[in-house]
């Protein structure tokens, strides 16, 4: 631990002041090329994170195109209240955090029962065959994702009305009319998708578990079953937080594709698929009003900011070594 001594000198296991990390404010070679390496994807950040944040005096102004976004006229909250004047704003804000709340839930839930199910195959050949298998979603389009769905959904041609359905003497259903179905169709689509990406991370983290403790529990006579239980859970509860943390950030965020490429825009649907971004995007499209779709993006970005801070702070309060800052 870091404290400092009588003679004024910082000690950090004995090391005086001044060679602390290789000698004081002095870089070695080493740190050099840490920080070139680095360098990139800071640039990268400060250019497309950064400096498109003054694009936020969009959300107070009635852009004109002819003056240009600083000769536009300021508005105030304007953009705001037609955003929240919409009739429809409860519904879809029911159905943004419903969504949202339901995915950060299973989410994780079904990427760590995947990821131990493949730890504990022994054979590497299938084991990364299935990692294949299972990535192999998250990189597809939700433009291809749609028309899987369709080919399944499909009135006419589906396979779920003209196998399944007439296997088991049924009649057909007309699933893009059906709300009741969709709340189900786009958790499991959605979590079909993106569970193999974070299935991988929770592999990852597992393979980095100290064996000895699976040989210490072993000799303890603890089952499999305990040994998920006892060490690899608690193991895994740090990346599963993080994990979390990151998803509770995008509270108010839905994935565009989701919502609007799968449920094909079907008018019947849009109590059960309508969220914040679709309406946004549709608002966009009919009013041109980018102000009232930067103000969107800007109650976007503050709530997921102050849900993540009060979340980290919940997290670190009950166990400061598991927040994440």
């Amino acid at each position: 631990m870091l404290q400092k001594g009588r003679k004024g000198k910082n000690e950090l296991n004995g090391l005086p002041k001044g060679k602390l990390f290789g000698g004081g404010s002095k870089l070695r070679g080493r740190d050099t090329e840490f920080l070139l390496m680095v360098l990139p994807a800071t640039l990268l950040t400060i250019i497309f994170a950064y400096l498109p944040m003054f694009g936020i005096v969009i959300a107070f102004k009635s852009i004109d195109y002819a003056q240009g976004i600083l000769k536009s006229p300021w508005v105030g909250f304007a953009n705001f209240k037609f955003l929240f004047g919409s009739p429809d704003v409860w519904i879809i804000l029911r159905n943004t955090l419903g969504y949202n709340i339901t995915f950060i839930i299973t989410g994780p839930i079904v990427a760590v029962a995947v990821a131990i199910m493949l730890s504990q195959i022994t054979n590497k050949r299938a084991s990364k065959v299935y990692q294949t298998i299972m990535m192999l979603p998250y990189f597809l389009s939700y433009v291809i994702v749609s028309y899987i769905v369709y080919a399944f959904l499909s009135y006419r041609l589906g396979l779920v009305n003209n196998s399944w359905l007439a296997f088991l003497g049924l009649e057909k259903v007309d699933w893009y009319t059906k709300t009741a179905w969709w709340p189900f169709i786009l958790l499991f689509v959605g979590t079909w998708k993106a569970f193999g990406y974070s299935a991988v991370v929770y592999l990852a983290a597992i393979a980095g578990i100290d064996t000895s403790l699976y040989e210490a529990a072993a000799i303890d006579g603890a089952t499999k079953r305990q040994q998920t239980w006892y060490i690899v859970l608690p193991e895994l509860g740090n990346i599963i937080i993080i994990m979390t943390l990151l998803s509770i950030g995008k509270i108010l965020s839905s994935d565009f594709g989701l919502f609007y490429n799968v449920p094909m825009e079907k008018g019947q649907l849009f109590p059960v698929t309508n969220v914040i971004n679709t309406f946004v995007y549709r608002a966009l499209k009919i009013n041109g009003d980018i102000g009232m779709s930067s103000a969107a993006g800007f109650i976007q970005s503050v709530v997921g900011f102050i849900m993540v801070i009060l979340a980290n702070a919940a997290v670190k309060r009950y166990d400061d070594s598991m927040a994440m800052f």
